[in-house]
């Protein structure tokens, strides 16, 4: 069997690590989480105020190390699960071209809910600390993230898998 690239994507708050896990559960996968590798190496050196470039080098800095081990993973013969967040549009291009370049197979996900519901999901979230809480995204952040979500268009969605909750 040939292991798949599967990648998961959507705007803040849709449900994507919580479809990548059971995804991973149901499939036999491995799940890599942004999320959970920003909060597990850095979370407790995330200053109070987070600035832009620190941010962004610990971001690059786990998405090498989560190709890295992702490839391990799939050259094992293991499927894997690719939560990065993807907000934009060349983000997914770059994605795609990663893997057409080295002929992996790999399989869209796109994960959405209406607006109003993720904002409310994040905002428990960030209160309960449920299972799918990582790192701490206030209401700022939210608008943020929001203002810079690329929506996928019918081109992007081909073949894809679409998961919309409400």
């Amino acid at each position: 069997m040939t292991a798949t690239l599967n990648v998961i994507f959507g705007p803040s708050g849709a449900g994507k690590t919580t479809y990548a896990n059971a995804f991973a559960r149901r499939e036999r996968a491995v799940a890599f989480n942004l999320d959970e590798w920003m909060a597990g190496l850095f979370g407790p050196d995330i200053p109070q105020q987070v600035e832009y470039p620190w941010l962004v080098e610990r971001v690059g800095r786990c998405e090498a190390q989560i190709w890295s081990t992702a490839a391990a993973v799939m050259a094992s013969g293991t499927s894997v699960i690719i939560d990065l967040g993807l907000m934009r549009k060349a983000d997914r291009d770059r994605i795609r071209e990663i893997a057409e370049a080295v002929d992996l197979p790999l399989q869209w996900h796109y994960v959405t809910a209406p607006q109003a519901v993720r904002r409310a999901r994040v905002a428990e979230r960030t209160q309960v600390h449920g299972k799918s809480f990582a790192l701490q995204v206030t209401p700022d952040m939210f608008e943020f993230v929001e203002g810079v979500f690329e929506a996928p268009d019918e081109d992007e969605l081909k073949g894809a898998v679409v998961s919309e909750s409400e």
